[in-house]
């Protein structure tokens, strides 16, 4: 019979293990790792849960990722995997602020996706968005009372999304009511940040056309820095995260007069 602290001993292996096969190949799936360790799936969430815990690991649907850099733009079928269940709490939280007859820009990312997908089955019509992303665009193609405009530009086959001076030129010809913005970095000092500078001159863009800009982001973001800044925090509005959310960074968004809504 196994003591206690050999009980222990075998977890902690069991998780070094799990980092070492994250380090060789980027993600773990939950029931990749019960068949490799003959235990259940239920242990191996609490294994990944404790690691997550403690900055280890990212956990995704169904597994995990190693943790991401800000700096480093992933391609969005990643990104989808990451915080789904916050994502998705995030864009129901938004597309409930999106009134009938608003313009709305939806910029590209997975949480503004999801975001398309909700106002989709809403019955909140008629609404025109704007976006530069395809798969936005493809989403909301087809639906009644829903107008699409779709900017121009070279496509980033990363985000699936169209920047450059073709979509700067005609967004400055356009307005909108409500601008959500999806964010790889939101840091209190620094501002809105990003992986792309040319995904950050056309977001920028969105903001100064847009009377109302709504960051969202998951609480993964706060306090992180990426390469391009977009705006200074004070150039959004409101942001709508997670409830994990540290609240150090929150506190310093408000002082700054931004609204802050964590589901």
């Amino acid at each position: 019979m196994a003591t206690p602290d050999r009980n222990r001993l075998l977890v902690e292996e069991r998780r070094r293990d799990i980092l070492a096969i994250l380090e060789a190949e980027d993600r773990v799936t939950v029931e990749g790792l019960a068949a490799r360790y003959g235990v259940s799936t239920v242990t191996v969430r609490g294994d990944l849960d404790a690691l997550a815990s403690a900055g280890a690991l990212v956990r995704s649907h169904g597994g995990a990722v190693k943790r991401t850099d800000p700096r480093v733009d992933y391609p969005i079928e990643f990104k989808q995997t990451l915080h789904q269940a916050e994502k998705v709490r995030i864009a129901e939280a938004a597309a409930r602020l999106i009134q009938p007859s608003q313009i709305v820009i939806l910029d590209s990312g997975t949480t503004t996706a999801e975001i398309a997908r909700f106002l989709k089955a809403s019955k909140v019509r008629p609404v025109t968005v704007i976006t530069n992303a395809l798969n936005i665009a493809m989403e909301l193609t087809n639906t009644n009372d829903i107008s699409v405009v779709m900017l121009g530009g070279m496509v980033r086959p990363m985000s699936y999304s169209l920047v450059g001076p073709q979509a700067e030129q005609t967004l400055r010809s356009l307005r909108a009511d409500h601008l959500f913005l999806g964010v790889d970095g939101l840091d209190p000092e620094m501002g809105i940040t990003t992986p792309d500078i040319l995904e950050a001159q056309l977001n920028s863009l969105m903001i100064e056309v847009s009377s109302t800009v709504t960051a969202v982001a998951d609480s993964s973001k706060l306090g992180k820095r990426s390469l391009s800044v977009i705006a200074k925090t004070e150039a959004i509005h409101r942001l709508i995260t997670d409830n994990a959310a540290d609240e150090k960074h929150l506190r310093a968004l408000r002082a700054q007069g931004v609204e802050v809504i964590a589901v």
